[in-house]
């Protein structure tokens, strides 16, 4: 117990075995720690660990080391150093690495020099317009009463397409959960429905043309979970379809800004980002297929069941 709470990487599982250490009751909390406490706070560690880590990787990503020296060297370092070192990022190292790259920028001052107004009005028309709920948040963060230069300089750095990756995971997380959500009914209402089938082809007399009447509504059933999950995988191909275009014009405007250093890290990222936007909408086209394919078992096993 001392090792664990004094020596042990993880700061949750430090943190819970001092606490029983230092309990009133030390011998009943020890021993209950360690009977089931350990055990939870090694996997809620384990939990961040993995949440840390994921966060660092999309800092690595989508903060070159071009662009932002400190905040990509960081993101490595913390994705090589294990849980405590992620932890740390996560917590206080990102913001310092990024408060180091901002004031070398702004010591440097040429991306604020090559600043005219033509890209702050793109960035308002982003915070109107972008189809990314993260974007248009980023944008007006960037031109906030009283931002400065260096807000639009860093916007065009890294904030920019940080926050359009993680619109992008935020979308794709939900569809994913949205449609999770749906096949977990509909495989229950499906093995209802195979059930309620057999039990009427093994049926007799009335019974078998109410147990018909009864499988034909459980297959109706499970038909009508399509719908809304194909609507779910239609929203999905539209938005990403939507984002796909955004990005390859955004891509455009950034080629036609190339001598422009604040455009320059924009141009590195945005065909990518187009690209990865056009990949999610042509993977959509996978679960529908499922849906459609169900629909068609729904279909097939109700007029199966018509009594």
């Amino acid at each position: 117990m001392n090792y664990l709470a004094h020596y042990d990487p993880r700061s949750l599982v430090r943190t819970a075995a001092w606490n029983a250490l230092t309990s009133s009751n030390v011998d009943a909390t020890v021993a209950r720690f360690l009977n089931s406490g350990l055990a939870y706070v090694v996997e809620r560690s384990e939990q961040l660990a993995a949440r840390n880590a994921d966060f660092a990787r999309r800092i690595l990503a989508t903060h070159t080391a071009t662009y932002a020296p400190e905040v990509h060297a960081a993101a490595q370092n913390a994705l090589n150093g294990g849980a405590a070192a992620l932890a740390v990022f996560a917590r206080t190292g990102y913001a310092e690495a990024m408060q180091r790259d901002r004031t070398t920028r702004e010591e440097a001052g040429a991306q604020a020099a090559a600043l005219v107004q033509a890209d702050r009005d793109f960035v308002a028309r982003l915070r109107d317009n972008d189809p990314g709920a993260q974007v248009r948040a980023a944008a007006g963060y960037a031109l906030r009463a009283g931002a400065t230069d260096a807000d639009v300089v860093e916007f065009f750095a890294y904030d920019w397409t940080a926050a359009a990756s993680l619109d992008m995971q935020t979308q794709q997380l939900q569809w994913a959960n949205t449609d999770m959500m749906w096949r977990a009914t509909a495989t229950r209402l499906r093995d209802e429905a195979k059930a309620a089938e057999i039990a009427a082809e093994a049926a007799v007399g009335e019974a078998r043309v109410q147990a018909r009447t009864a499988a034909a509504r459980a297959w109706h059933l499970v038909g009508e979970q399509v719908a809304p999950a194909l609507t779910t995988w239609d929203v999905a191909e539209q938005t990403a379809a939507a984002q796909a275009a955004n990005w390859q014009q955004i891509a455009q405007a950034a080629a036609d800004e190339i001598d422009n250093p604040n455009w320059q890290a924009v141009a590195d990222r945005a065909q990518a980002t187009a690209s990865q936007w056009a990949t999610i909408r042509d993977n959509a086209v996978h679960p529908t297929t499922f849906w459609v394919d169900l629909y068609q078992v729904a279909l097939t096993g109700e007029q199966k069941m018509q009594p």
